[in-house]
């Protein structure tokens, strides 16, 4: 989410400002709106949304309740984020297809350069993904190659393409939807209209005789989240004629300021379905409102990782997970936990999902990317079986020839061998307290990790004091724990 990386330093320093007051005045809250609606300006947001969101926001904030509070500042992001959860659709729209229908129909509009043909692609892998079969038909007739583009791209990801005879689109839609679709086995037609300008009269006309001709279930306007203000006119113009259902929001991962996103629901009421935040076809996105609310504001998306994490799991990762509990972990379990971190969508994506750590990694300037996870990959596969399984035997020796077979230096090899005495060694700890039922420990190490990542702090305390089934009830029945019982009187008597 880098195109809004800028506006979220922004928001979290103006908070930062309010925690270092025990108490809040009318004053502090005038300065901190200011702070909010410069911030949003800067972002390129339109000016009538920034306008209405502060006003809402301070009106809430100033009230007594608020004001009056043991910890203001707690309801003044608590405001902040309710309200810009409200901005970007308060609650998810999905997609309306109704069964009866064969095949459903999926139009995407946009203007030229949004990125709808790539969306064509990438909506076809999700719907697939979801056990549709879709089908996606070229009706770009005015770019040259587009249908040549979509080809490549519906080879990618395995759907079929319909390109008719590429000169009349409303006639290469229509027959994608009444007669292609028996053919090639499809149940949903996904109709990728050409490019066109909002002055461009005889482009527009073109998608409003496809939508006639087609009739559509959901049309799609595909917009470029790097487009600035402006973007409130394209909306509307392509709202008056085409009467859309809903967004996708393009070019997430952009480095533009990105604010004209946070325009588009509440000036067209429409709301933002999926958001794209790469090039590779898994990239498309169902999308959240309020989980890109916290990301905004440095709170994290941890459901998302639990999610991509999910997606990801099957009874072999369980097996090697209970396997890693405890047996020890390999370099293998290494290469693996790597190879998984790419497939959710890499460092950068991940570290933009946990609380505070995207904002730390821009302060210190660090570079996150997922070339850092090449060298450690190349030292592992440049070790033997032997040395994957029983990384404690690599010496001196082996550590040079490691080295040499990577490419890499002898210094690299050494910090990772230390990476994984590391893991390792937090294994083990794991290990000892699962065979020995400490659930406490485990419940505290747990609860911690909740208040560190910024989790509901209620029900992290509840999780730190857990105690569970079996466990030590008070501080001597702790102390006794585990320690052999002490022979009684009786039991002394009747051996002498």
């Amino acid at each position: 989410m880098a195109v809004f990386n800028s506006l979220s330093d922004r928001l979290q320093d103006t908070f930062d400002k309010l925690r270092g007051k025990g108490r809040l005045t009318e004053d502090d809250i005038n300065v901190a709106m200011r702070e909010i609606r410069l911030a949003l300006l800067e972002a390129d947001v339109n000016f009538r949304v920034v306008r209405a969101f502060v006003a809402r926001c301070k009106e809430q904030c100033l009230e007594a309740e608020v004001l009056d509070s043991l910890n203001p500042t707690q309801n003044v992001v608590r405001i902040v984020l309710d309200e810009l959860t409200k901005l970007l659709g308060s609650s998810d729209a999905e997609l309306q297809l109704p069964a009866t229908r064969k095949p459903n129909v999926i139009m995407l509009v946009g203007l030229q350069g949004s990125g709808k043909t790539t969306a064509a692609a990438k909506l076809a892998y999700l719907l697939k993904k979801e056990g549709r079969k879709p089908l996606l038909a070229a009706c770009d007739v005015h770019r040259p190659a587009a249908a040549d583009q979509l080809q490549t791209l519906g080879d990618e990801v395995g759907v079929p393409v319909w390109r008719g005879d590429g000169k009349d689109a409303v006639k290469i839609a229509r027959d994608a939807c009444q007669n292609v679709y028996k053919d090639k086995d499809a149940d949903i037609v996904i109709v990728d209209t050409a490019g066109r300008l909002q002055i461009d009269e005889q482009m527009m006309q073109e998608a409003v005789d496809i939508r006639d001709a087609v009739r559509p279930d959901q049309i799609l306007m595909v917009v470029d989240a790097m487009t600035g203000q402006d973007i409130v006119n394209v909306v509307n113009e392509f709202n008056a004629r085409m009467d859309f259902d809903g967004v996708i929001m393009s070019k997430l991962d952009g480095d533009a300021r990105g604010g004209g996103a946070l325009s588009v629901r509440e000036v067209t009421g429409k709301p933002i379905m999926f958001v794209s935040q790469g090039e590779k076809p898994d990239s498309l996105e169902v999308f959240h409102p309020d989980r890109m609310a916290r990301r905004i504001l440095g709170m994290g998306d941890v459901i998302g990782i639990i999610e991509q994490a999910e997606k990801l799991s099957d009874e072999q990762s369980m097996a090697d997970a209970e396997r890693m509990l405890m047996e020890g972990f390999t370099m293998d379990d290494m290469l693996q936990q790597l190879q998984q971190v790419r497939k959710m969508g890499g460092l950068r994506k991940l570290a933009g999902m946990i609380p505070g750590v995207d904002r730390a990694i821009s302060q210190s300037g660090a570079n996150v990317s997922d070339e850092q996870m090449v060298p450690i990959e190349s030292i592992i596969r440049s070790m033997t079986k032997e040395e994957r399984a029983r990384p404690r035997i690599i010496n001196g020796q082996r550590r040079k020839r490691i080295a040499m077979g990577s490419g890499r230096t002898v210094q690299e090899v050494n910090n990772l061998i230390k990476q994984w005495e590391q893991m390792d060694k937090m294994m083990g700890s794991l290990r000892s307290m699962a065979m020995g039922g400490n659930q406490r420990g485990m419940g505290r190490a747990m609860g911690n990790m909740m208040k560190n990542m910024g989790m509901d702090p209620v029900e992290a305390e509840k999780l730190a004091r857990m105690g569970g089934a079996g466990a030590p009830a008070n501080r001597q029945q702790r102390r006794n724990a585990g320690r052999p019982k002490k022979k009684g009187k009786q039991q002394k008597k009747r051996r002498r």
